[in-house]
C-alpha cells in the first residue's frame, strides 16, 4: 500500500470533518475519531449514519462479474481515452491528486495509475466488496470505502475527480475540487449496448441527457467527445457477467436471457460521452 498519498493530508473525518492524520495503521482526527486500516490495506470511512442499508453498494456477485468482464478488456478503449485526457491535462504537473469516485473494483483507476505513476491516485466506492477487489488489483493506490455524497476529503483538495457511470452530484463534486480543477464525467448515449436493449425492451426511450446544465454554475464545459465502437461477445460467461454488472441484468427475464445466449456470438455497441469540466472559481 502506497502511504505517500496520505502525507498530502486530503482526508477529512467523516464524522466531524476535521483533518485525519495517519499514525501507522490508524487514522485519527483532533477529536479522537479513529479509523483502522483493514488488513487488506484499504480504509473504511463509511460511518453508520451514511449507510442506507446494512451492506450498501455492489454485492460480492456483482463485483465478481464486473471484475471478470472488465478484465477481458472489452472496455479498455474507455480507460485509454480517459488516460489520454489525464495525460494532456496534467502534462506540466506531477504529484496531482486524482480521485476516482465510484471506482468499483478499480479496473479504470489501476489502468491510469500504471500509465501516470507521477500522480497520486485514490479510489472511492461505497461497496466494501468492490474496494477489497480493488486493493487486490493495485497496492499503489489509496482505496477508500466511503460515501460519494459525503466524501471524507478536505474541501478544495483535489486536482481531478473522475466519475464513470456514477450519479451526478454537483455540490459534493465542487466542494472537494480546487478552483479551476478538472471534473471528468462519463455517461452513456442511447446507442450504448443498444443490441441488448432491443432484445430486452419493447420500447426504447431516446435519451438526449447532457449534464452540462445540471453542473452550472459550479462548473463550465472544457470539452466533450463521443467514444463509440463495436465489440463481439462470443462466450456465455462474458455475456452473463456483462448483464450482471448493468441495470439491465436485473430486469431481463429468463426467456430473453436464453435468447441472447443462444444467439452468441453477438455484436454490441459501446457508446459514451466523455465530458471535461472546470470548477468555477469560488463556487
Amino acid at each position: 500500500m502506497n502511504d505517500s498519498n496520505l502525507c498530502h493530508s486530503i482526508l477529512a473525518c467523516p464524522i466531524c470533518k476535521e483533518p485525519l492524520i495517519q499514525y501507522s495503521s490508524v487514522l485519527r482526527c483532533n477529536r479522537n475519531h479513529c479509523f483502522d486500516r483493514a488488513k487488506q490495506g484499504y480504509w473504511n470511512l463509511l460511518v453508520v449514519q451514511q449507510k442506507k442499508s446494512k451492506d450498501p453498494g455492489d454485492n460480492p456477485e456483482m463485483v465478481s462479474s464486473r471484475r471478470e468482464f472488465l478484465d477481458l478488456d472489452y472496455y479498455l478503449p474507455l480507460a485509454d481515452a480517459i488516460g489520454t485526457v489525464l495525460s494532456q491535462q496534467l502534462r506540466n504537473k506531477s504529484g496531482a491528486t486524482i480521485l476516482d469516485m465510484g471506482c468499483g473494483e478499480g479496473y479504470y483507476t489501476s489502468q491510469w495509475q500504471q500509465s501516470l505513476a507521477a500522480q497520486h491516485f485514490w479510489g472511492l466506492d461505497i461497496s466494501k466488496h468492490a474496494i477489497k477487489e480493488a486493493t487486490r488489483r493495485n497496492q499503489d493506490i489509496t482505496w477508500l470505502v466511503a460515501s460519494g455524497a459525503n466524501m471524507p476529503v478536505a474541501d478544495q483538495s483535489l486536482d481531478v475527480l473522475t466519475v464513470i457511470f456514477s450519479r451526478l452530484m454537483p455540490q459534493p463534486f465542487a466542494k472537494v475540487l480546487k478552483d479551476k480543477a478538472l471534473l471528468i464525467l462519463v455517461w452513456p448515449t442511447t446507442q450504448h449496448l443498444i443490441q441488448l436493449k432491443q432484445v430486452m425492451y419493447d420500447d426504447i426511450k431516446e435519451s438526449q441527457y447532457n449534464p452540462s446544465a445540471d453542473l452550472e454554475p459550479l462548473f463550465s464545459v472544457i470539452s466533450q467527445q463521443l467514444l463509440e465502437f463495436d465489440f463481439n461477445i462470443d462466450t456465455e460467461s462474458a455475456l452473463l457477467n456483462l448483464l450482471k454488472m448493468t441495470p439491465h441484468g436485473q430486469k431481463i427475464n429468463h426467456q430473453k436471457k436464453l435468447s441472447l445466449v443462444t444467439n452468441l456470438p453477438i455484436k454490441l455497441t459501446f457508446s459514451v460521452n466523455i465530458g471535461c469540466f472546470s470548477k468555477t472559481a469560488a463556487s
